[in-house]
């Protein structure tokens, strides 16, 4: 009787999933902060506008309840719709990164053309080139798992898509978002299950590439240049860079209290987006900077884990995906971060979840609630792995009950 309402109650109520609550905190954590921060940062930069003082905060604000939406409905869709519609959204990808060319349609800022004209506002494609990325990365590494593991062949596929993604961002030019693809890529074949040695023929072919477009531009030398010493010309190639650190400086332990920056007050550009951090790190020391880190961390580090389990439960689209958008946003910060200490050349990322920025701010939210997409249906699987061995084990512990309650004849027959 035990077993039969096990098995009608796993028949009526299936198994249960439920969204990782340490990631979801961390993700929640990284969002309060980026709000708290967007509005220090980014009053004295709109009041120099005449805008009014709250005017970043505001669409801040507007930016983040739209991401909000975009991952709730990723958090309400299954995967398998996302991986049977891989390839499609890969085409459009390529689509939308080829429109930001076209005059009048696309936008040109600060000599780069990223951004789509939307009328009312504008899009920067490559934010959503990040999670189809992921996402047919994914679908390739679940149909094609034992080309991957066994044979070179299995990663050109991926290489040829990598290429023409990279190819299209140094025409934009945004070197930093290509460097971020290659990497991301290159991880994700590898947790796989490709062998090292054809990761290492993969990448031969895009080191000239890459060298060729760091040096090929005066700009870019300088960028490579000034971040080795900075203070050589502190006023014009390593400006940025000797104003993040005189800002994180300031911050010593604790910093010099929220709202109390002086580098953001025209000094820094970019506060309140490619530097934010350097106006963490002065107004919540090292403190505020180890804990922005720390909840980068957790991101990354549950993501990966619950990767692995994903793979190891048959989930392999949910645990390549987690794999992919875990890693995204952590390299993704670690750039930013390294920007902000110098560690890095200017590369003009935004601190995923944190910066002002529409495109980035909705697209990551998005990226987040696949992530948590994604954890529930691993621990759907877990549970239901848990639920067969449950039922197994009672299934055993009712025979051996069974059979000890037969007369000697019969058990010794059983």
């Amino acid at each position: 009787m035990a077993i039969f309402d096990t098995t009608q109650a796993k028949r009526r109520q299936g198994p249960r999933g439920q969204y990782d609550l340490l990631l979801l905190v961390a993700l929640i954590g990284l969002a309060c902060v980026g709000v708290v921060m967007v509005a220090s940062s980014s009053i004295a930069v709109a009041d120099s506008q005449h805008i009014g003082e709250f005017y970043f905060l505001k669409k801040h604000l507007l930016f983040l309840t739209l991401g909000l939406v975009a991952a709730g409905v990723a958090m309400k869709t299954e995967l398998k719709l996302l991986e049977k519609f891989a390839f499609p959204l890969l085409a459009l990808a390529f689509a939308l990164l080829l429109l930001v060319f076209i005059p009048h349609l696309g936008m040109r800022i600060n000599g780069a053309s990223r951004w789509l004209n939307m009328g009312i506002t504008s899009f920067q494609p490559v934010e959503a080139v990040k999670l189809v990325l992921v996402i047919y990365m994914g679908s390739y590494l679940v149909r094609h798992r034992e080309s991957v593991e066994t044979r070179f062949l299995g990663l050109i596929k991926p290489l040829i898509v990598a290429g023409g993604i990279v190819g299209l961002l140094l025409l934009q030019p945004d070197f930093g978002s290509a460097m971020l693809v290659i990497a991301v890529t290159i991880a994700m074949v590898w947790l796989g299950g490709a062998r090292p040695i054809f990761l290492f023929l993969m990448g031969l072919p895009l080191m000239p590439a890459l060298v060729i477009a760091a040096t090929s531009e005066s700009y870019r030398m300088k960028r490579l240049t000034s971040f080795l010493d900075p203070w050589k010309d502190p006023f014009n190639d390593g400006f940025q860079l000797t104003q993040s650190l005189m800002a994180i400086g300031r911050g010593e332990w604790t910093g010099v209290g929220l709202g109390s920056s002086v580098l953001k007050l025209s000094y820094l550009p970019e506060a309140h987006t490619d530097f934010i951090f350097a106006v963490i790190g002065e107004e919540l020391g090292l403190a505020g900077v180890l804990a922005v880190m720390a909840l980068f961390a957790l991101v990354v580090g549950r993501g990966l884990y619950l990767g692995l389990k994903g793979v190891d439960v048959g989930q392999r689209f949910a645990g390549y995906v987690a794999f992919g958008i875990s890693l995204m946003i952590g390299l993704q910060a670690i750039v930013s971060i390294g920007v902000n200490l110098g560690a890095l050349p200017t590369k003009g990322l935004t601190l995923p979840l944190i910066s002002y920025g529409g495109s980035s701010m909705v697209l990551t939210c998005a990226m987040a609630g696949v992530l948590l997409r994604a954890t529930y249906e691993i621990n759907r699987a877990l549970d239901a792995r848990q639920g067969s061995h449950r039922v197994a084990v009672a299934t055993t512990a009712t025979d051996d009950v069974a059979t000890a309650a037969l007369p000697e004849h019969e058990a010794e027959a059983a």
